[in-house]
Parts: structure tokens; C-alpha cells; sequence
């Protein structure tokens, strides 16, 4: 009986790879810094799939240079010093776009990736309809090798773009990635070590790239790996980013988003598929009113939306609708805010109210009687957020019965 021949079935795959790669203008760009160890394995293993290869030597002091020298086919981009692995993988992604590239697959020269996982990458994008996707290669951070700092690294990292972004994603770090660098070149970056690879995918997603995980394989031989992640200087720069990042999510990526589907979808559309759509419980719809009114309502000027989605996200609330009840106190209705909030802590002290309305919102009383004001505000914002909560879950328990008759009629 004919045994099968597993070489020319490899080799099948190996050629439908290739082929794949041409047709998505797909290249491989490999960052590497003093790994003369392992960066010929992993050049050799990639070369099996393509051809299109671009090495960034990112000022190597060891015989990284000379390495090279031995594969005069691929493109070697060498930096002059060190300057990190983010300014590498975007220098390389310039050269890449010049070559006439739209996709890129990053692997890491230390040796912990598999170059056998690259069909994988291909074989997803091939099945994609829109092409814009960003594929991180998820890692099994539960085996045994897979060291501590790196699995709680990747732990926080994983929040802090869920966080960001409202994604969950399984493994947030791996280098072995899949990037569109034809949809990246507009989105301006200025990380340039390894917080850039977080930078990276945050800003895609911000910008509408859908950002994927892919199981691969991945080993750590201490034997021969040589890591360059300093645990102090680039956790700190990574938390410094994500710091960052979490305050523009806040003030400006998530009030622009909303406002934006509000726009395209139409008040009516939105209060209907958002709103009353939501997944979410009546209780829980009715909290995240609750919420928005309390912080739109509190002496917190400046500082509302960062609290309300703070505190929707810690609290698992819905943000979309926290941080639309949390502008009850927009622009035309702050007179209003400002006098019934003197009136009610002027009430509370037991002092005398002798102001007009006019004085309150023209004038700016509160700035004289500042005291009066938040102590009002503070209890303006409690009964409003209960109110408004308990009328909320009415309204909303209404609207369910209707839909419950419409649908049983």
C-alpha cells in the first residue's frame, strides 16, 4: 500500500501560502536587536513561505550584520543605533508601504514564535471580506515555560484595552501579528519601544481596523532566547501609555463615538436599538441613568465624562447611556443647575436666599456663595439620580409590556 507523501503536501501548503502572500501584497518584517543566536533560524523558517522579507537591525553591537550578509535576497534595514523595537517595526512598515506592501506579519528574532504559524495569519485574512483587521497571535500563557512576568504583563495589558477600546481580547502583547499597513499609514503613532505595539492596536481599533486574536504556538528556551524587556523602565512607559490612552478614551474617543452613532442612526433609531435595545437588565439600565444624572449633576465641572465612564466601567454599568444622562446639565440648562442648587444648600444651612434667578446664572453667584452651592449640588444630584433612576425603570418596564402586547396582538 503507497504511504502518503507528507513533504509534498507540506510543500503544497508551503507553494498556496506563497501565492496567498503575493495576491494580499503580504511581507514579513522581523525586528531584531543583538539575537545573532536565533535570527537565522527564524529568517530560514519564514523564507520557506516567502520571499518578501525585511530584516530592521535595530543597531545590533553583536554579528547580527555579518548574519545578514549570508541572505542577499531579503531587504535588511539597518539602523545606526538602538532606538527601540516600535521605531524598528515602523521604519520597517515605511519601507514596506515603498515596496508597494498593504499587509505586514511581524515575528520576533528571539525564536519564541514559529514560522510554521504563518499560513494561519494568511489563511484568516484570505477569508476576510472588508481586509481591515489587525490578527495578534494569542499565546497559550498557561503552559508551563510561559514565565510569570509575562502572563500577568499580558493580564493588565488586556484590561487596559478592554478599557480602551470596549474589546476583549485573549492576548493583548504577542509580537507575532498581522498588521494592515496600508489602512495604519494616516494614524499618526510617537511610541518607540515596546509600548508601541500597544499604541498600535488601540488606535486601530479606534480608527475602525477590527482587532483580532489568532491562536499560535510559542516557546521560551532560555538556552538560546534573549529578551531585551526591561520589567521596570518598560512596564513603567507601558503604564505611563496606557494612562494616556485611558484619558483620551474618556474625554474624546468615547463621547466622539457615541455622538457619531447617534448621528448616523438617528435620535429615534438610537433611544430604540441602544437604549431600549440593550442587552442589558432594567435594573441595570436604570443604574447607569441613575449614575449619569448623579455625576452630571454633582460640582464635578470639567471632569464629569471622565468620572461617569470611569465609574461605568468599575461598576459595569452601560456607558452609552451613563454618559448621555450625565449631560443633563448642558450648556442651556446650567442656569437652571446653579440657581436650584444655591437655593436648595442656602435651604439646608437655614440662611436666606435673596437672589434672583437672572443673578444666579448671569452673575455667577455661586462663586459667592460657594459653600451654599455644593452642599445644594450634592443634594440636587443625589435626589435627581434617584428620581431619575426610579423613572427610568418605569418607563422602561412600560415600554416592555407595550412591546409585549404589540408582539402577543
Amino acid at each position: 500500500m503507497e504511504q502518503p507523501n507528507c513533504n509534498k503536501t507540506v510543500s503544497q501548503s508551503t507553494t498556496s501560502t506563497t501565492k496567498a502572500m503575493d495576491q494580499l501584497k503580504c511581507c514579513v518584517i522581523i525586528p531584531t536587536y543583538n539575537n545573532h543566536k536565533t535570527l537565522k533560524k527564524v529568517v530560514e523558517g519564514v523564507l520557506q513561505y516567502t520571499q518578501n522579507v525585511i530584516v530592521v537591525n535595530d543597531g545590533s553591537t553583536d554579528t547580527t550584520s555579518d548574519l545578514l550578509t549570508k541572505f542577499p535576497d531579503i531587504h535588511t534595514l539597518t539602523l545606526p543605533k538602538n532606538i527601540g523595537k516600535g521605531y524598528a517595526l515602523r521604519k520597517g512598515f515605511e519601507l514596506a508601504l515603498e515596496q508597494g506592501f498593504h499587509f505586514a506579519i511581524t515575528i520576533d528574532s528571539d525564536g519564541q514564535h514559529f514560522p510554521d504559524d504563518i499560513p494561519l495569519f494568511v489563511n484568516n485574512l484570505s477569508k476576510e471580506k472588508s481586509k481591515v483587521v489587525l490578527y495578534i497571535g494569542a499565546r497559550n500563557m498557561g503552559q508551563k515555560d510561559v514565565p510569570k512576568k509575562s502572563s500577568f504583563g499580558n493580564k493588565f495589558s488586556n484590561f487596559w484595552f478592554w478599557v480602551e477600546t470596549g474589546i476583549r481580547l485573549q492576548d493583548t502583547q504577542s509580537g507575532y501579528r498581522l498588521y494592515p499597513i496600508l489602512a495604519l499609514k494616516d494614524i499618526k503613532f510617537f511610541t518607540k519601544k515596546f509600548e508601541f505595539e500597544i499604541e498600535a492596536i488601540v488606535k486601530a481599533a479606534w480608527n475602525g481596523i477590527e482587532v483580532k486574536n489568532i491562536p499560535i504556538k510559542v516557546t521560551y528556551d532560555v538556552t538560546e532566547r534573549v529578551s531585551h524587556f526591561r520589567p521596570f523602565t518598560d512596564f513603567s512607559r507601558i503604564s505611563l501609555l496606557n494612562t494616556y490612552l485611558v484619558i483620551l478614551t474618556l474625554l474624546y474617543i468615547f463621547p466622539r463615538d457615541l455622538i457619531r452613532k447617534i448621528k448616523k442612526k438617528g435620535v429615534k433609531r438610537f433611544f430604540h436599538e441602544d437604549f431600549l435595545g440593550s442587552n442589558d437588565s432594567h435594573e441595570k439600565k436604570a443604574m447607569s441613568i441613575a449614575l449619569g444624572v448623579l455625576i452630571g449633576l454633582s460640582p464635578l465641572w470639567g471632569f464629569q465624562t471622565l468620572i461617569v465612564i470611569f465609574l461605568a466601567v468599575l461598576f459595569k454599568l452601560n456607558k452609552t447611556i451613563a454618559f448621555a444622562f450625565s449631560n443633563v446639565s448642558f450648556p442651556p440648562f446650567i442656569p437652571f443647575v446653579l440657581f436650584i442648587s444655591l437655593k436648595i444648600g442656602h435651604w439646608v444651612l437655614g440662611t436666606e436666599f435673596n437672589f434672583t434667578f437672572e443673578e444666579a446664572g448671569a452673575n455667577f453667584e455661586v462663586i459667592k456663595h460657594l459653600k451654599s452651592y455644593i452642599i445644594g449640588s450634592i443634594a440636587l444630584s443625589l435626589i435627581g439620580a434617584f428620581a431619575a433612576g426610579i423613572c427610568g425603570y418605569i418607563i422602561l418596564n412600560i415600554f416592555d409590556r407595550k412591546n409585549m402586547a404589540l408582539k402577543n396582538g
